[in-house]
Formats: C-alpha cells, sequence, structure tokens
C-alpha cells in the first residue's frame, strides 16, 4: 500500500469540510476567513467582523500590517530557516540587540524559541540552574501553557489541566488579589485593597516549603485566562521586595500583557518593576511563532551550551517579522494608542454597566479589557453567570464582533483589541456589545 500528499484538494479544489480540523480545538467561532485588514477579518463570503480576540492576543499590529507583510515577504525570499545552532542570520543578530533594551538599564540579554509555554519552561530551567533551587511557586488563576511542566503551574481552569495528572512536582501556587471575588468583600483594586495575599504566601512558606528551596515566583503582571485581573498598585511592587529579601528570582509572564497590550511596552512598567526574568510571546511577531525571555544576560548565561533550545527557535522569517512589527509599534504610537483607546473603552463600558444588573464588575489595563457576569439577587450577589456570558459572546458574533470569555467559571467576556483600533471603531464595538447585552436577556 502507498501513500501520496498529492490529494485532489491539497492545493486545488473545493476547501475540505472544517470537519477535518480535530474537536479538541475548542471552537470560538465557525468562521472560514479569507483576510484580515487592521482590525477586521474578511470571511470567504467577503462578511467583514471586527475582530477584538486579535488572535488571542497575538496581532498587536492588525492584521496583515503592509510593513510586517513586506518584511515577512523579502525574507522569505532570502532563505525560511537558519537554524541557531547551525548559522547566524541578521534577523535574529539585530532581534537579540533590540530585545537588550526593552526594559530599563543595562546588561540584558534574550534567548528566543517559539511559543509561550516553551518561553515559560525556558524561564523555570533557567530558574532553576541559576539558583540551584527546586521549586517554583505561582498564582492562583494564573495561566502559564498546556505544555507538561507549564500545566503544573496553570491554576486558570479545570480544563487546562484536570485530565492530565500526575504533573511535575515541585510547584505550589499561593492567592491573588482578586479584589472583586475576596471572601470578605469585593473592592476596588486600588491602595486601599484589602486582600490579604502577603498573609498566604507567608503561610506557603510556613505550611509548604521553605522559600530557601524557592527558586522562582511567576506571575502574570494582569492575569489572562483567569479573568483580566488587575492587580492592586502595592502589588507587584510588595512581591518584588519579598522576593528580594529570599533570594527568589521573579519571573514575569507577560505573553499576553507583553508588546503595548496594557498601554505600556511591557506591564511591568507600570509599576516601576523589575523582574529577573520576562517572558514574551503572542504580540512579538504580529502572528508568526515566536517567543523568548529577556534577563540580565549573567543570568543567561548561566545555561551550559546545549542545556536548552529548539529546532524552530528564533526562526529567521519571524525574527523579520518582529523587526518590523517592533518598527510599527514605534513608528506609529501603538503604545500611546492602547492607552487612549483603552481608556475610552473603559470609560464606555463603565457608561454601559449601570443598565445591566448582570455585569459584576469592569476592570482593564490599556487595551486589555473585561466584563464579569453575575447572577443577580443569587447568594452574596457575586454567583458566577457563565451561560449569559456565552449568549453575550454569541450576540456579539451575530453582529460580527468578535470577543473571548475566559475566568475560572468562564463568566468573563475579554476583550483584545488591535492596537491599530481606531476611536470609531471603539464606539461601533461598544454600541455592539450594548445591543448584545440587551438582546442576550437577564
Amino acid at each position: 500500500m502507498t501513500s501520496s500528499l498529492a490529494s485532489p484538494t491539497a492545493a486545488a479544489g473545493p476547501v475540505p469540510d472544517v470537519s477535518v480540523v480535530p474537536p479538541v480545538w475548542g471552537r470560538i467561532t465557525n468562521l472560514v476567513v479569507d483576510r484580515g485588514e487592521g482590525s477586521w477579518l474578511i470571511t470567504t463570503d467577503g462578511e467583514r467582523y471586527l475582530d477584538y480576540s486579535s488572535g488571542i492576543g497575538v496581532t498587536n499590529t492588525g492584521h496583515a500590517h503592509p510593513r510586517v507583510v513586506a518584511a515577512i515577504q523579502a525574507q522569505a525570499a532570502k532563505i525560511l530557516h537558519a537554524q541557531q545552532n547551525i548559522a547566524y542570520h541578521e534577523p535574529g543578530l539585530r532581534l537579540y540587540e533590540r530585545l537588550r533594551h526593552v526594559l530599563p538599564g543595562d546588561g540584558w540579554g534574550a534567548f528566543l524559541s517559539n511559543s509561550g509555554a516553551e518561553a515559560v519552561e525556558a524561564s523555570i530551567k533557567l530558574a532553576r540552574i541559576a539558583t540551584g533551587r527546586p521549586v517554583i511557586i505561582g498564582f492562583r488563576y494564573g495561566y502559564h501553557g498546556r505544555t507538561g511542566q507549564t500545566m503544573a503551574l496553570t491554576t486558570a481552569k479545570d480544563v487546562y489541566r484536570g485530565h492530565f495528572e500526575p504533573l511535575p512536582g515541585s510547584i505550589y501556587h499561593t492567592a491573588y488579589p482578586y479584589c472583586y471575588r475576596w471572601p470578605g468583600g469585593a473592592h476596588a483594586p486600588d491602595a486601599s485593597c484589602v486582600c490579604d495575599w502577603e498573609a498566604q504566601l507567608d503561610l506557603t512558606f510556613h505550611q509548604y516549603v521553605y522559600p530557601e528551596h524557592v527558586a522562582a515566583v511567576i506571575v502574570e503582571p494582569v492575569l489572562g485566562e483567569g479573568g483580566y485581573l488587575v492587580p492592586p498598585p502595592a502589588f507587584l511592587p510588595r512581591l518584588r521586595e519579598i522576593t528580594r529579601q529570599h533570594g527568589i528570582l521573579l519571573i514575569a509572564d507577560e505573553v499576553q500583557t507583553g508588546f503595548g497590550r496594557t498601554g505600556e511596552l511591557f506591564a511591568v512598567r507600570h509599576w516601576d518593576v523589575e523582574p529577573d526574568i520576562l517572558v514574551m510571546a503572542k504580540g512579538i511577531a504580529s502572528g508568526l511563532p515566536l517567543s523568548g525571555i529577556v534577563a540580565q544576560r549573567s543570568l543567561i548565561d548561566r545555561l551550559p551550551p546545549g542545556s536548552h533550545g529548539g529546532t524552530y527557535g528564533g526562526n529567521v522569517v519571524a525574527c523579520a517579522a518582529a523587526n518590523a512589527t517592533l518598527d510599527v509599534i514605534e513608528d506609529e504610537g501603538l503604545v500611546a494608542n492602547a492607552r487612549e483607546r483603552g481608556a475610552q473603552f473603559l470609560a464606555g463600558l463603565r457608561a454601559l454597566a449601570p443598565k445591566y444588573r448582570s455585569i459584576g464588575d469592569i476592570r482593564g489595563l490599556g487595551l486589555m479589557l473585561a466584563l464579569e457576569f453575575i447572577k443577580p439577587g443569587e447568594g452574596d450577589g457575586r454567583v458566577p453567570n457563565p451561560d449569559l456570558t456565552k449568549r453575550v459572546q454569541a450576540e456579539a458574533l451575530a453582529r460580527r464582533l468578535i470577543v473571548l470569555t475566559a475566568g475560572t467559571y468562564v463568566n468573563v467576556i475579554r476583550i483584545i483589541p488591535p492596537l491599530v483600533t481606531t476611536a470609531d471603531e471603539v464606539e461601533l464595538a461598544l454600541r455592539t456589545l450594548d445591543e448584545s447585552l440587551t438582546a442576550a436577556g437577564p
């Protein structure tokens, strides 16, 4: 028996039925897209959808930005794969140099890989080898990936890890300051925050692990899959103090928050916190697979040659896309636009909120925004309402607006516009969400 890749539909003929894709890919929509332009996706039927998912926070420069496309085309015509163990290439050298300067100060270096999970894995390996300590501490509601090691770190939702025990050990989780769901009562994540996260971390040190055995604490500066949780202003600075006190490295997982998403190039800059290791992916290359870590070069150099790597890490075409992406972010003022459009969107959502008792909380930073839905009048007034959340998402899609869900109970709508989005597009999205909330019902 022989087989052939030259099937009748390989390059021509009718598009195969969507059933060829396995159901493990949970569906956000059933759209078949032909192309993208800025904030918009265009289907094969010519219908236009305002894409406020950004491919889950990836297309910060919008879909098919001309400058990024040109860089990809030019590089692809020269060489597609120049593996890092074998050769250097100009796009990679330029990107490595640029990444040395994305955080304040001197002495930074980078390591490039393919995906966010891979970059998190690299950060964990680096932390363990640099400190000689085994333990990693994460936060509840956190998301760091779906590989074996990163599943062990992830607690955002049961489906990400629930079927796959046993998971790697020496991982512990502590409380995150989820101000809306603090057991003592909902409150604003501001300077008056009363969440007891610090006491819970101290309890973790007394109940589970000695701090001198902890290599690193990993945290998303704004939690992503866990519900777009913006911390109170004292949280990250105090966490930085605690980790330094115990000789623990601080890993900032900026896979979803990075490259302008929150209105700073990286979210840690909102609180003037310097991590030991910064993890990046998603928005770095406008959709091409690329990720990496930034740390002090003296720390990265603790990894012996051959102790970490990957065949496709720092792919030459992806590096060319990343350099063009960084140019666009800087030249077109996308970080400032994220701040301005984010403020516009957040104000618009808060203006809508009094009309809908099912909106329990509105939060966001830059163009990373969320609505949390509850069942009004039930329990303590904060009972999650995932059914309504799904209806709102469906009603928005019916009106050609794509938004995503999030949260442990899937009761959060998260809104992730491209950083190129306009004031008019934000107003359109707000009107569409208003209509969708009304249509979704109580």
